[in-house]
C-alpha cells in the first residue's frame, strides 16, 4: 500500500505511472491505497506500474479535473489519516463519544441521587427512570462504536465502556445493598458519595472524559481503569 498527499498532479494518458524495479509481467494485480476501502486494476508494462485515474478519484472519493495537458486529482478534505501515531479522535466519533459521555454522567447522577435519598430502585418511578438512563447511556455507547474507525477511536471507546462498567456494577452493589436491607450501610453519612472510594472514582473518570472527548485528543488517566 501507498501513502498519496490530498492533491497532485498526473499528465495524459489517463494513467497515474508509478516507478518499480524491472520486473517481469505477472498475473492479475491490484492496488490498494492505505486507510481507503476499494481497488484498482493495474497494468505491469518494462518495469512500471500503471493504475487507471479514475480508479483512484473512486477509491478515496476524490475529483479529477482538467488544465490544459495537465489531469489533476484532488482527495477530499476528510481524507482518513494513516498516522498510527495521531492522537485525535476521528469527528464522528468524537461526537458520539461526547454524547455518550453525557448520557453515562445523567445516569450516574440520577443514580447517585437516589442512593443518597434511599429511592427505591427496583420499582417505581426511580426505578424506571435510572432503567432508561441506563438503556440511553449502552445505546449511545454503541452508536460510538460504530462511529469508530482509528486507532485512538479504539482506545477511546474502550474508556467509554470501561466507565459504563463500573457503573453498573456500582449500581448493582446498592441494588443488592436494597434487597439484603442494607441500604442504610450506605447512606448513613452525610457525605455519602465522599466516603465511598468507587463512586468518588467513577465521578473523577467521567469528568477526565468529558474533559478528554471534547479536546478531541486521546489521553489517559489512573481513574478510569
Amino acid at each position: 500500500m501507498i501513502h498519496i498527499p490530498r492533491s497532485f498532479v498526473v499528465g495524459p494518458p489517463l494513467l497515474l505511472v508509478l516507478m518499480v524495479s524491472a520486473q517481469s509481467q505477472r498475473g492479475a494485480e491490484t492496488f490498494l491505497i492505505d486507510a481507503y476501502p476499494g481497488e484498482a486494476k493495474v497494468l505491469r508494462s518494462q518495469g512500471r506500474v500503471f493504475v487507471d485515474a479514475e480508479d483512484l478519484a473512486r477509491i478515496t472519493g476524490g475529483s479529477l479535473r482538467f488544465e490544459g495537458s495537465r489531469i489533476i486529482l484532488t482527495l477530499p478534505s476528510n481524507a482518513p489519516s494513516t498516522n498510527d501515531n495521531d492522537a485525535g479522535f476521528s469527528r464522528p466519533f468524537m461526537r458520539a463519544a461526547i454524547e455518550a459521555m453525557a448520557s453515562i454522567r445523567e445516569w450516574g447522577g440520577w443514580l447517585m441521587m437516589t442512593v443518597q435519598h434511599g429511592y427505591p430502585v427496583e420499582n417505581g418511578l426511580a426505578g424506571n427512570t435510572l432503567g432508561a438512563y441506563q438503556s440511553r447511556a449502552a445505546e449511545n455507547i454503541a452508536m460510538a462504536s460504530a462511529a469508530t474507525s482509528t486507532d485512538s477511536d479504539r482506545r477511546g471507546l474502550e474508556l467509554l465502556r470501561i466507565e459504563f462498567s463500573n457503573l453498573q456494577a456500582w449500581s448493582d452493589r446498592f441494588v443488592e445493598a436494597r434487597r439484603s436491607a442494607s441500604a442504610a450501610n450506605i447512606t448513613t453519612s452525610e457525605n455519602a458519595m465522599n466516603d465511598d472510594a468507587d463512586a468518588q472514582k467513577i465521578v473523577r473518570c467521567g469528568q477526565f472524559l468529558a474533559r478528554m472527548f471534547a479536546s478531541g485528543t486521546l489521553q489517559d488517566d489512573g481513574t478510569c481503569h
